[in-house]
Protein backbone atom coordinates (compact mmCIF):
# COMPACT_ATOMS: atom_id res chain seq x y z
CA UNK A 1 0.00 0.00 0.00
CA UNK A 2 0.94 3.22 -1.00
CA UNK A 3 1.95 6.10 1.48
CA UNK A 4 -0.63 7.95 -0.84
CA UNK A 5 -3.05 5.75 -0.42
CA UNK A 6 -2.43 4.98 3.17
CA UNK A 7 -2.91 8.90 3.47
CA UNK A 8 -6.58 8.75 1.37
CA UNK A 9 -7.97 5.38 3.72
CA UNK A 10 -6.91 7.36 6.67
CA UNK A 11 -8.51 10.86 5.42
CA UNK A 12 -11.77 8.80 4.34
CA UNK A 13 -11.58 6.99 7.53
CA UNK A 14 -12.14 10.42 9.34
CA UNK A 15 -14.39 12.15 6.94
CA UNK A 16 -17.05 9.52 6.63
CA UNK A 17 -18.02 10.84 10.10
CA UNK A 18 -19.60 13.72 8.38
CA UNK A 19 -21.97 12.01 6.02
CA UNK A 20 -22.61 9.47 8.71
CA UNK A 21 -24.00 11.72 11.28
CA UNK A 22 -26.04 13.09 8.00
CA UNK A 23 -27.13 9.67 7.64
CA UNK A 24 -28.57 9.49 11.32
CA UNK A 25 -30.60 12.29 11.05
CA UNK A 26 -31.99 11.68 7.22
CA UNK A 27 -32.45 8.30 8.20
CA UNK A 28 -34.43 9.07 11.78
CA UNK A 29 -32.19 7.17 13.81
CA UNK A 30 -31.58 10.41 16.07
CA UNK A 31 -33.23 8.53 18.45
CA UNK A 32 -30.53 6.38 19.45
CA UNK A 33 -28.73 9.10 20.85
CA UNK A 34 -30.70 9.20 23.81
CA UNK A 35 -29.68 5.55 24.76
CA UNK A 36 -26.05 7.41 25.44
CA UNK A 37 -27.77 10.60 27.24
CA UNK A 38 -29.61 7.99 29.66
CA UNK A 39 -26.06 5.64 29.67
CA UNK A 40 -24.23 9.05 30.52
CA UNK A 41 -26.80 9.81 33.58
CA UNK A 42 -26.34 6.75 35.09
CA UNK A 43 -22.42 6.38 34.41
CA UNK A 44 -21.84 9.89 35.60
CA UNK A 45 -24.35 9.62 39.00
CA UNK A 46 -22.52 5.99 39.64
CA UNK A 47 -19.21 6.45 39.15
CA UNK A 48 -19.19 9.90 41.05
CA UNK A 49 -20.77 7.93 44.04
CA UNK A 50 -18.20 4.85 44.17
CA UNK A 51 -15.45 7.86 44.13
CA UNK A 52 -16.79 10.27 46.29
CA UNK A 53 -17.25 6.88 49.11
CA UNK A 54 -14.05 5.86 47.87
CA UNK A 55 -11.94 9.09 48.74
CA UNK A 56 -13.80 9.42 51.91
CA UNK A 57 -12.73 5.98 53.16
CA UNK A 58 -9.27 6.38 52.21
CA UNK A 59 -9.27 9.76 53.51
CA UNK A 60 -10.54 8.45 57.09
CA UNK A 61 -8.22 5.35 57.35
CA UNK A 62 -5.31 7.73 56.26
CA UNK A 63 -5.99 10.08 59.30
CA UNK A 64 -6.84 6.93 61.92
CA UNK A 65 -3.32 5.07 60.37
CA UNK A 66 -1.41 8.25 61.15
CA UNK A 67 -2.68 9.56 64.26
CA UNK A 68 -3.24 13.18 62.67
CA UNK A 69 -7.85 12.16 63.17
CA UNK A 70 -8.16 13.43 66.86
CA UNK A 71 -4.01 15.42 67.03
CA UNK A 72 -4.88 18.46 68.61
CA UNK A 73 -1.04 20.20 67.70
CA UNK A 74 -0.74 23.52 66.40
CA UNK A 75 -1.74 23.21 62.71
CA UNK A 76 -3.23 19.87 62.65
CA UNK A 77 -6.07 21.00 61.31
CA UNK A 78 -4.34 22.41 58.11
CA UNK A 79 -1.94 18.79 58.11
CA UNK A 80 -5.34 16.95 58.05
CA UNK A 81 -6.94 19.36 55.19
CA UNK A 82 -3.66 18.79 53.38
CA UNK A 83 -3.64 15.02 53.59
CA UNK A 84 -7.38 14.74 52.92
CA UNK A 85 -7.62 17.32 49.81
CA UNK A 86 -3.94 15.51 48.52
CA UNK A 87 -5.95 12.25 48.87
CA UNK A 88 -8.85 13.13 46.87
CA UNK A 89 -6.59 14.22 43.88
CA UNK A 90 -4.37 11.72 43.39
CA UNK A 91 -7.66 9.47 43.56
CA UNK A 92 -9.24 11.32 40.93
CA UNK A 93 -6.28 11.77 38.53
CA UNK A 94 -5.54 7.95 38.96
CA UNK A 95 -9.03 7.23 38.29
CA UNK A 96 -9.01 9.86 34.75
CA UNK A 97 -6.15 8.51 33.59
CA UNK A 98 -7.61 4.68 33.85
CA UNK A 99 -10.67 5.55 33.11
CA UNK A 100 -9.52 7.81 29.64
CA UNK A 101 -7.05 4.67 28.83
CA UNK A 102 -10.37 1.66 29.64
CA UNK A 103 -13.81 4.22 28.90
CA UNK A 104 -13.60 3.45 25.43
CA UNK A 105 -13.94 -0.56 25.77
CA UNK A 106 -15.81 -0.06 28.44
CA UNK A 107 -18.23 2.38 26.06
CA UNK A 108 -17.87 0.10 23.20
CA UNK A 109 -19.43 -2.91 26.00
CA UNK A 110 -21.74 -0.99 27.16
CA UNK A 111 -23.04 -0.23 23.99
CA UNK A 112 -22.82 -3.19 22.32
CA UNK A 113 -26.61 -3.85 21.33
CA UNK A 114 -27.31 -0.41 20.16
CA UNK A 115 -24.10 -0.48 17.67
CA UNK A 116 -25.47 -3.88 16.56
CA UNK A 117 -28.29 -2.74 15.94
CA UNK A 118 -27.46 1.51 13.98
CA UNK A 119 -24.84 -1.33 11.95
CA UNK A 120 -26.80 -3.60 10.49
CA UNK A 121 -29.68 -0.72 9.88
CA UNK A 122 -26.81 1.33 8.01
CA UNK A 123 -25.90 -1.79 6.42
CA UNK A 124 -29.38 -2.79 5.17
CA UNK A 125 -29.94 0.77 3.88
CA UNK A 126 -27.04 1.68 2.03
CA UNK A 127 -26.65 -1.78 0.36
CA UNK A 128 -30.35 -2.90 0.08
CA UNK A 129 -29.15 -6.37 2.03
CA UNK A 130 -32.50 -8.02 4.17
CA UNK A 131 -30.88 -8.77 7.87
CA UNK A 132 -33.89 -10.90 8.79
CA UNK A 133 -34.50 -9.62 12.77
CA UNK A 134 -33.46 -12.59 15.11
CA UNK A 135 -32.94 -12.47 18.79
CA UNK A 136 -30.54 -15.29 18.80
CA UNK A 137 -28.48 -12.90 16.30
CA UNK A 138 -28.99 -9.94 17.88
CA UNK A 139 -27.28 -12.03 21.31
CA UNK A 140 -24.84 -13.42 18.84
CA UNK A 141 -23.43 -10.08 17.85
CA UNK A 142 -23.16 -8.60 21.10
CA UNK A 143 -21.62 -11.51 22.65
CA UNK A 144 -18.86 -11.31 19.17
CA UNK A 145 -18.63 -7.23 20.35
CA UNK A 146 -18.03 -7.82 24.03
CA UNK A 147 -15.17 -10.60 23.05
CA UNK A 148 -13.77 -8.35 20.35
CA UNK A 149 -13.41 -5.13 22.87
CA UNK A 150 -11.82 -7.54 25.37
CA UNK A 151 -9.52 -9.21 22.52
CA UNK A 152 -8.42 -5.39 21.97
CA UNK A 153 -7.90 -4.32 25.25
CA UNK A 154 -5.93 -7.21 25.96
CA UNK A 155 -3.40 -6.37 23.07
CA UNK A 156 -3.55 -2.40 23.95
CA UNK A 157 -2.34 -3.41 27.48
CA UNK A 158 0.41 -6.14 25.71
CA UNK A 159 1.83 -3.34 24.08
CA UNK A 160 1.29 -0.38 26.56
CA UNK A 161 3.56 -2.77 29.17
CA UNK A 162 6.09 -3.42 25.91
CA UNK A 163 6.49 0.03 25.52
CA UNK A 164 7.24 0.86 29.04
CA UNK A 165 10.08 -1.46 29.58
CA UNK A 166 11.79 -0.31 25.89
CA UNK A 167 11.81 2.61 27.80
CA UNK A 168 14.69 0.97 30.38
CA UNK A 169 16.91 0.78 27.08
CA UNK A 170 19.37 3.48 26.88
CA UNK A 171 18.91 5.73 23.77
CA UNK A 172 16.02 3.77 22.20
CA UNK A 173 14.31 4.25 25.38
CA UNK A 174 14.45 7.82 25.07
CA UNK A 175 12.75 7.76 22.14
CA UNK A 176 10.01 5.61 22.48
CA UNK A 177 9.81 7.69 25.48
CA UNK A 178 8.97 10.76 23.27
CA UNK A 179 6.86 8.68 20.98
CA UNK A 180 4.85 6.45 23.02
CA UNK A 181 1.89 8.82 23.39
CA UNK A 182 1.74 9.27 19.73
CA UNK A 183 2.26 5.41 19.66
CA UNK A 184 -0.61 4.34 22.18
CA UNK A 185 -2.83 7.00 20.52
CA UNK A 186 -2.93 5.38 16.97
CA UNK A 187 -2.79 1.95 18.81
CA UNK A 188 -6.21 2.77 20.61
CA UNK A 189 -7.39 4.40 16.96
CA UNK A 190 -6.52 1.17 15.36
CA UNK A 191 -8.34 -0.83 17.90
CA UNK A 192 -11.09 1.21 18.63
CA UNK A 193 -11.80 1.09 14.59
CA UNK A 194 -11.35 -1.97 14.40
CA UNK A 195 -14.73 -3.10 17.51
CA UNK A 196 -16.81 -0.75 14.84
CA UNK A 197 -15.57 -2.35 11.46
CA UNK A 198 -16.31 -5.86 12.69
CA UNK A 199 -19.99 -5.66 13.22
CA UNK A 200 -20.11 -5.05 9.46
CA UNK A 201 -17.45 -7.66 8.70
CA UNK A 202 -19.10 -10.63 10.20
CA UNK A 203 -22.20 -9.64 8.53
CA UNK A 204 -19.75 -10.00 5.51
CA UNK A 205 -19.58 -13.88 6.42
CA UNK A 206 -15.98 -13.25 7.50
CA UNK A 207 -14.62 -15.45 10.27
CA UNK A 208 -12.40 -13.77 13.18
CA UNK A 209 -9.37 -14.94 11.10
CA UNK A 210 -10.49 -13.08 8.23
CA UNK A 211 -11.90 -10.18 9.89
CA UNK A 212 -8.03 -9.65 11.70
CA UNK A 213 -6.97 -9.63 8.16
CA UNK A 214 -9.22 -7.40 6.68
CA UNK A 215 -8.86 -5.03 9.06
CA UNK A 216 -4.54 -5.51 9.09
CA UNK A 217 -5.32 -4.83 5.07
CA UNK A 218 -7.40 -1.78 5.51
CA UNK A 219 -5.44 -0.45 8.67
CA UNK A 220 -5.14 3.44 7.17
CA UNK A 221 -9.33 3.26 7.22
CA UNK A 222 -9.71 1.63 10.39
CA UNK A 223 -7.12 4.22 12.14
CA UNK A 224 -9.00 6.83 10.58
CA UNK A 225 -12.42 5.68 11.85
CA UNK A 226 -11.08 5.35 15.31
CA UNK A 227 -9.20 8.78 15.43
CA UNK A 228 -12.25 10.53 16.49
CA UNK A 229 -13.30 8.46 18.54
CA UNK A 230 -9.99 8.25 20.23
CA UNK A 231 -9.60 11.67 20.22
CA UNK A 232 -12.80 12.44 22.48
CA UNK A 233 -11.96 10.23 25.25
CA UNK A 234 -9.02 12.50 25.63
CA UNK A 235 -11.08 16.15 26.42
CA UNK A 236 -11.26 16.22 29.92
CA UNK A 237 -14.66 16.04 31.26
CA UNK A 238 -16.13 16.38 28.47
CA UNK A 239 -14.99 13.64 26.48
CA UNK A 240 -16.98 11.45 28.78
CA UNK A 241 -20.21 12.60 27.96
CA UNK A 242 -19.39 13.00 23.98
CA UNK A 243 -17.90 9.72 23.25
CA UNK A 244 -20.61 7.44 23.63
CA UNK A 245 -22.39 9.62 20.94
CA UNK A 246 -19.10 9.47 18.82
CA UNK A 247 -19.38 5.63 18.94
CA UNK A 248 -22.89 6.02 17.46
CA UNK A 249 -21.72 7.79 14.75
CA UNK A 250 -18.44 6.02 14.35
CA UNK A 251 -20.21 3.00 13.64
CA UNK A 252 -22.39 4.48 10.75
CA UNK A 253 -19.18 5.74 9.41
CA UNK A 254 -17.87 2.41 9.31
CA UNK A 255 -20.67 1.11 7.29
CA UNK A 256 -19.85 3.91 4.68
CA UNK A 257 -16.68 3.56 4.57
CA UNK A 258 -16.56 -0.23 3.99
CA UNK A 259 -19.53 0.10 1.21
CA UNK A 260 -17.29 2.65 -0.35
CA UNK A 261 -14.34 0.17 -0.19
CA UNK A 262 -16.52 -2.35 -1.57
CA UNK A 263 -17.14 -0.20 -4.46
CA UNK A 264 -13.47 0.64 -5.43
CA UNK A 265 -13.54 3.91 -2.54
CA UNK A 266 -16.08 5.78 -4.44
CA UNK A 267 -16.12 8.52 -2.20
CA UNK A 268 -19.60 8.64 -2.47
CA UNK A 269 -21.49 11.12 0.29
CA UNK A 270 -24.95 9.10 1.68
CA UNK A 271 -26.69 12.07 2.64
Amino acid sequence: MSIIHSFSALRKGISDYIPAFRFIFKHHLAWTFFIPLLLNIILFTGMYAVISSFIDYLQSSTLNATGLEDANFWGSDALRWLMSISIGILVQGLFFFLFTYTSGNVILLLLSPILAYISERTDKILTGEEYQFSSLQLFKDIVRGVLIVLRNLFYQTIITVGLFFFVFIPILGQIVGVLSPFILFFVAAYFNGFSFFDYVLERRKLNVKDRILYAKQKKSMVIGNGIPFTLVLFIPFIGLFLVEFFAIIASVAAVISITDSENNFSYKHHE
